[in-house]
């Protein structure tokens, strides 16, 4: 490679509320979708809400000869909606499928079947090694009353942790996706402080697109008042993240969205708006590169964040135990219920009675049998997450010359005192 190398990578990223039979216009838009890619020819086309693998197999049949590289990820029952289009060879693809992900008897919000993901494409550009993570975090349906915090929190970290332990080895990573995290969320401050990613709105010397980078704006036909809730002007979801390591040096030229409507047509390409960005990656040398080189480093900012994220997690957790005890209690009482009812039946005096009640009384134990075990692993996957922050929390802090023999009562000290003031 040579001292005065320097590349451009142009970056699409969109979420493309395509969800079979409900998303309105989903045929046109998809068409439209490709024929936009097909003209503007970017580098890297990242997707996320690309629900019906036919929609997928559509866009690779128009988009193969700019895009003939292509990927879905498949997770869950529906699927992780995750799909990736390169004009570059794909060298290695993975992912990693959070642990939590929302309620299974939350139908109405789905999050919990579709298998949220995160999707990582290495590519290979010029002899520089590029990671490409896309993803789709859980949705936020009440800002006042948010009762998946604690599980985007957790899927945050999960993040962070996937892109630290996968990216030793490129010289420059890019996330792109939606994360349902406004910019001050707790989640997108773990995930930007554990990293060290960079956010192209706040980076980029050159921004044309909706008010404040919002990509959720009331311009938008899809988009109702009622999504937005208390951010009338338009919220910022959906994310380009970057990062270089020692030698290079990566800068954001140019960052774009749409606005509310299809650039050509008129017509929005989805309820969110599309991140169109221009990264240029050069050799730079180590002392002025602003990234650094192995995951996080020992700072002030880390360490408040991550307290402020066991605190959360700590909470979630027990509120996930509450709910897998009382599952638990419903349970017991309605095999003794069975067991009443068995009796009943035996002795014959109102058998008609215990007959008609054994069906209600089967899934009433069936049901919450599985609303506990369901719970009981809630809590484990909290406290897991709850004990790699701790760790965290302890080595940053003896990274700041705490003694060896101090740094654990004061760690302890500082978390009680967090939960008392939270109680």
């Amino acid at each position: 490679m040579k001292p005065n190398f320097s590349l451009r990578l142009r970056v699409f990223n969109l979420n493309c509320w395509s969800i079979p039979y409900l998303s309105k216009h989903r045929v046109d838009r998809m068409k439209r979708l490709g024929d936009f890619l097909n003209m503007e020819s970017f580098d890297l086309a990242l997707l996320e809400e690309v629900w019906s693998e036919q929609d997928f197999q559509y866009l690779r049949q128009k988009l193969l000869p700019t895009y003939p590289a292509a990927h879905y990820f498949r997770s869950g029952i529906i699927g992780s909606g995750l799909c990736v289009f390169s004009k570059h060879p794909i060298q290695e693809l993975t992912q990693h499928v959070y642990t939590l992900n929302g309620y299974p008897y939350m139908v109405n919000h789905g999050d919990w079947f579709c298998g949220k993901a995160v999707g990582l494409l290495v590519l290979h550009l010029s002899g520089l090694v590029l990671n490409a993570y896309v993803t789709h975090l859980h949705a936020e349906y009440s800002r006042h009353k948010d009762i998946y915090l604690a599980h985007r929190v957790a899927q945050a970290w999960e993040l962070a942790h996937f892109i630290h332990h996968t990216s030793k080895k490129a010289d420059v990573v890019l996330l792109c996706g939606d994360l349902n995290l406004h910019p001050k969320d707790l989640g997108c401050r773990l995930l930007k402080e554990w990293t060290g990613l960079h956010d192209a709105y706040l980076e980029t010397r050159d921004f044309k697109g909706s008010e404040e980078g919002c990509t959720m704006v009331p311009e938008n036909c899809y988009v109702s008042q009622r999504e937005l809730g208390p951010f009338p002007c338009g919220i910022r979801i959906d994310y380009v993240l970057y990062k270089a390591v020692s030698g290079f040096y990566i800068s954001c030229k140019t960052l774009k969205t749409t606005t509310g409507h299809d650039p050509h047509s008129g017509t929005p390409l989805s309820d969110h708006e599309a991140l169109m960005a221009t990264l240029c990656v050069r050799h730079s040398p180590p002392q002025d590169n602003p990234s650094p080189t192995h995951g996080p480093a020992e700072r002030t900012p880390l360490i408040s964040v991550l307290r402020e994220a066991w605190r959360e997690l700590d909470l979630g957790a027990a509120q996930a135990h509450w709910w897998a005890t009382f599952a638990g209690y419903v349970t017991g009482v309605g095999l003794l219920l069975l067991a009443v009812l068995c009796a009943l039946a035996a002795g014959g005096g109102v058998r008609e009675v215990a007959i008609l009640l054994w069906t209600p009384s089967v899934g009433l134990v069936l049901g919450a049998g599985a609303v506990h075990l369901f719970h009981v692993q809630e809590a484990k996957s909290l406290c897991r997450v709850r004990a790699e922050l701790q760790h965290v929390l302890g080595r940053s802090r003896e990274a700041q010359n705490l003694g060896p023999e101090s740094q654990p009562a004061l760690l302890l000290e500082h978390l009680e005192r967090d939960r008392a003031e939270d109680q």
